[in-house]
């Protein structure tokens, strides 16, 4: 009896253990399959009897046998399907990022294979399609059944196994299910969605109930109910490559049950049925089939339409797969098919879904995806690196907030091993660029400190050194934006006649470029904490190398810089972020490319973003640097010979406000006011180039500006810079102004007496003792040329 089938050999051993005799029986029973119900639907219930006769015995033993054997083979030869187990055997190339169908299918084929997994149902325990309760009449009910479609002259018919779907026993819808795989190639698409409806959505749903040990008693646990859990769930699967199937509502309701069965093979979890029983728990995890299966399904129901991938926002649907994910071992089509669907579900992300119930299942993807960028050695570690950048360079503040209370050696420090992999091997520039960029974001969020730690982790993994990570991000940084400054240059200055498409790839540039520049300024802050730190965490010999290093580079930009001068080019992002990073290093190291700087301060000072119609930023970027720079006289010269002064000025009376209404007060305003200050304490030397009138403006907006403060360092501060204008010009020369009236000037002089005033009453002022000196010495040089000012003090 080799050829039979294992229905027909599985009835058959029963009658001859019961000793060629059957017990003849009428009544109602439950059905076999004990199926969960749902909605209205109620147990399925049958009534059936049979009488056992010679006849009936030579039936099965003999004619039906021997149909059966030849159905068996047939079937057994065109429903077989072997699956693909790795990418190599795969003929189209899987693009990263891009969801793939047709690598689901079989190739020998072209059918389905959920037979097998009825298959398998019959060889669990003693018994065929059923559970041990079932009764010999049921099961030789499918023996009939499947035997007398076999033993069609003509054959089966599509038409035969939908009668068999659509009938109200669950007994006949698995043996149609059994004979359907014979009509659905894997291209017909009109034979599947044919099987679905007859087969009803209800039908699997409570298929997939019962698998998951919430179904109706009968089905006892163990390999009963992981059986019909593998039919389940190849069902689902292999009915969902069609589109207009995954699509479905009732696909997408079976999004969260899924996920728990995928949770559920990461641990061991309790849960209870509708009806308040106790749920099976059923393990999975030495599994890795069904697990594959299981996310072949939420990956096309996720790609199949939005309503569908919506569902891996609600109901904690991540939070279930994260943990599973990042266990997923490298190469397996498991861990394919999850990255597929986490790129789905990310490059999808919308300001719509950043919300606090959303919440645990971002930060669920960050710590998943996170493991497997440390540990993946092929193509999905690239698409990690590209879904870590888009969900940390998201503004929501929750986000950043949840990571930065989590240890760091469950995302940060995975990171920093996948970045620090990626850049010391040979790569392309673009994946490099995304890992400085995805540097940059962790810092943006941890803080600087970030590449200065050094945690030891579990699973063997070993951190670089501070020092050589430190030096590895630095020097793949200075790199890329050598390149980036060579190809700008082409691109803006000779090759942008010839060419139709540079605009774009110019955008592109300057983009890669504000972001090196951005992950160098948080370098050089870094620099600049260690390098004053009693117990320096960085050897001075790295140091060293670095301020070497980025003197060659801040080289390179000026330049870039002086190629754009030459050319006319005053305006440009590139531009002006290269401004950015120049005052960031030179305000640490003002000897650096001191002549250079110099030669181009006056240039370095006029450039304006793409949006702005007059220099403010570069100004603002410049603020650091200059106000070192003008410590000194030569420095104070150098500012004041190409009208810097006046750019200051203009700058300032724009951060406090024309109308009165004073930003916050920021480091960049105290800066600017620093630098007026550094250059009219040198007003002496510095006469050929300023005067009292180009101060107006700046004494408009110091009046607004302390009008109604209370804050004494910004009256003491705003009070000395107008002592120190007042020095340059005449209360005389000063109403002349067309702008600057009676009521003006009156309220200089009640800034000045309250700052006089405020110094010598107030013993909390100390810090202020400075600016204090600078207003009464400068008071006693002009007091003669404001008699208005001087009878205010006296009175």
């Amino acid at each position: 009896m080799a050829g039979m089938l294992p229905v027909v050999e599985c009835a058959r051993r029963r009658r001859l253990h019961h000793g060629g005799s059957t017990d003849s029986s009428t009544g109602t029973r439950r059905s076999s399959y004990c199926l969960h119900t749902i909605g209205c639907e109620a147990h399925l219930t049958a009534t059936g009897s049979m009488k056992t006769t010679i006849s009936n015995k030579e039936v099965h033993e003999g004619a039906l046998g021997s149909v059966a054997r030849e159905a068996k083979e047939r079937l057994d030869a065109r429903l077989r399907i072997r699956r693909y187990r790795s990418l190599e055997s795969n003929s189209e190339q899987v693009t990263p990022g891009r969801v793939q169908r047709e690598v689901f299918s079989s190739k020998s084929t072209g059918k389905f294979g959920w037979s097998k997994k009825l298959e398998g149902i019959r060889a669990s325990g003693a018994c065929s399609l059923v559970t041990p309760t079932v009764h010999v009449a049921e099961e030789r009910y499918i023996v009939k059944v499947a035997a007398s479609i076999a033993m069609e002259s003509t054959g089966p018919s599509l038409d035969d196994c939908l009668k068999l779907l659509r009938g109200q026993r669950d007994e006949q819808k698995l043996a149609g299910l059994l004979l359907a795989a014979k009509f659905c190639q894997g291209g017909d698409t009109a034979s599947v969605l044919k099987v679905y409806e007859a087969v009803g959505a209800r039908f699997l749903h409570r298929l997939l109930m019962t698998g998951m040990g919430k179904g109706a008693s009968g089905v006892k646990s163990g390999e009963e109910q992981e059986a019909f859990l593998r039919l389940s769930i190849t069902l689902l699967a292999a009915l969902c490559r069609v589109p207009e199937i995954a699509s479905s509502e009732e696909m997408n309701s079976q999004v969260p049950h899924v996920a728990e069965i995928i949770s559920r093979s990461y641990g061991s979890c309790d849960g209870t049925n509708s009806d308040g029983g106790d749920a099976v728990l059923v393990s999975i995890g030495s599994d890795p089939f069904i697990v594959e299966e299981c996310y072949e399904f939420l990956l096309l129901v996720a790609s199949a339409s939005e309503n569908g991938l919506v569902k891996f926002y609600e109901s904690g649907v991540m939070d279930m797969l994260a943990p599973h994910i990042s266990t997923l071992t490298d190469g397996s089509r498991s861990l394919e098919f999850a990255m597929q669907l986490l790129q789905l579900v990310v490059n999808r992300l919308s300001d719509d879904l950043l919300n606090d119930e959303n919440l645990r299942g971002m930060l669920a993807m960050v710590t998943s995806v996170a493991r497997q960028f440390a540990v993946l050695q092929n193509i999905h570690k690239f698409d990690a690196l590209h879904m870590l950048t888009t969900l940390l360079s998201s503004n929501y503040v929750p986000l950043h907030e949840a990571l930065r209370s989590i240890s760091t050696d469950i995302w940060a420090s995975q990171i920093r091993i996948g970045i620090s992999e990626i850049l010391q091997n040979r790569v392309v520039s673009t994946e490099k660029l995304q890992a400085l960029l995805l540097a940059d974001l962790t810092m943006s969020i941890l803080g600087v400190n970030w590449l200065l730690e050094h945690t030891r982790l579990h699973h063997n993994q070993e951190l670089m050194p501070v020092d050589k990570f430190l030096l590895l991000v630095l020097e793949s940084s200075r790199v890329e934006v050598a390149v980036l400054l060579n190809e700008l240059a082409y691109l803006k200055y000779e090759a942008s006649r010839s060419s139709s498409d540079a605009a774009g790839t110019i955008f592109q540039k300057q983009r890669s470029l504000a972001i090196l520049f951005s992950l160098m300024e948080k370098i050089i802050k870094l620099m600049s904490t260690v390098s004053g730190a009693k117990d320096p965490s960085v050897k001075e010999s790295t140091l060293t190398k670095m301020i070497l290093g980025l003197n060659e580079t801040i080289d390179l930009v000026l330049d870039f810089l002086q190629d754009s001068k030459d050319h006319g080019q005053i305006k440009g992002d590139d531009l002006l972020a290269a401004v950015r990073i120049i005052g960031s290093y030179l305000a640490e190291a003002p000897t650096a490319c001191k002549e250079k700087t110099r030669d181009l301060l006056g240039y370095l000072l006029s450039i304006e973003g793409e949006e702005e119609s007059s220099p403010f930023y570069s100004v603002c970027f410049l603020l650091p640097m200059l106000c070192q720079s003008t410590m000194d006289i030569d420095g104070c010269k150098a500012l004041a010979s190409v009208g810097g002064h006046k750019m200051i000025v203009e700058c300032l009376v724009n951060m406090i406000g024309r109308n009165g209404k004073m930003v916050n007060i920021s480091d960049r305003v105290l800066l600017a006011c620093d630098t007026i200050l550094n250059l009219l304490l040198n007003r002496k030397e510095l006469e050929v180039w300023i005067e009292g009138s180009q101060f107006v403006s700046l004494l408009h907006a110091l009046i607004f500006w302390t009008e109604n403060c209370k804050d004494p360092s910004v009256v003491m501060m705003a009070s000395s810079i107008c002592s120190l204008v007042f020095d340059l010009t005449s209360e005389e020369s000063l109403l002349n102004q067309w702008n600057f009236d009676q009521s003006s000037f009156e309220k200089l002089a009640h800034l000045i007496v309250r700052s006089l005033n405020q110094g010598e009453i107030s013993e909390d002022f100390k810090d202020q003792s400075d600016l204090h000196q600078i207003i009464v010495a400068a008071y006693c040089d002009w007091a003669d040329r404001f008699p208005f000012v001087r009878n205010a003090v006296e009175n």
